[in-house]
């Protein structure tokens, strides 16, 4: 699918008589108005294509490995099941202000509104800890 849209736009901007020329660097004259210029950005955005792919490909591969030695990734939760038991019974009672118990527990009221209801009960990422 990507390789067609990028093949439409290519030929689109040629059929508008739009080319690409490199004017400064490193050896680098690719001038797309001509077919010699066509065969190298051609050849160019292969390879590029296919170092994008094998990094891809590296990628899974070193994820798979990680968790085949029991890595999970991604970040740490900040609340664990000690710490939303106390959220719990913190905010169960009615005078308690959110703020204050986020304070005490050392986490924003943000983390704590992400775990618990106002009312202290549990919303999904809440119960997903305490199972």
């Amino acid at each position: 699918m990507v390789k067609m849209k990028r093949q439409q736009n290519l030929d689109d901007l040629r059929s508008r008589n739009v080319g690409l020329k490199v004017l400064a660097g490193a050896g680098a004259q690719i001038d797309t108005t001509t077919s010699n210029g066509r065969l190298f950005f051609g050849i160019f955005a292969v390879l590029a294509e296919f170092e994008r792919e094998l990094i891809v490909e590296r990628t899974q591969a070193g994820l798979a490995a990680a968790r085949a030695r029991g890595r999970k990734g991604g970040r740490p939760r900040k609340m664990d099941r000690a710490t939303v038991m106390m959220a719990m019974s913190a905010l169960s009672d009615p005078k308690a202000n959110a703020s204050e118990v986020a304070k005490r527990l050392g986490i924003t009221t943000t983390t704590l509104y992400m775990y618990l209801n106002g009312d202290g009960s549990l919303k999904e990422a809440g119960q997903s800890i305490i199972r």
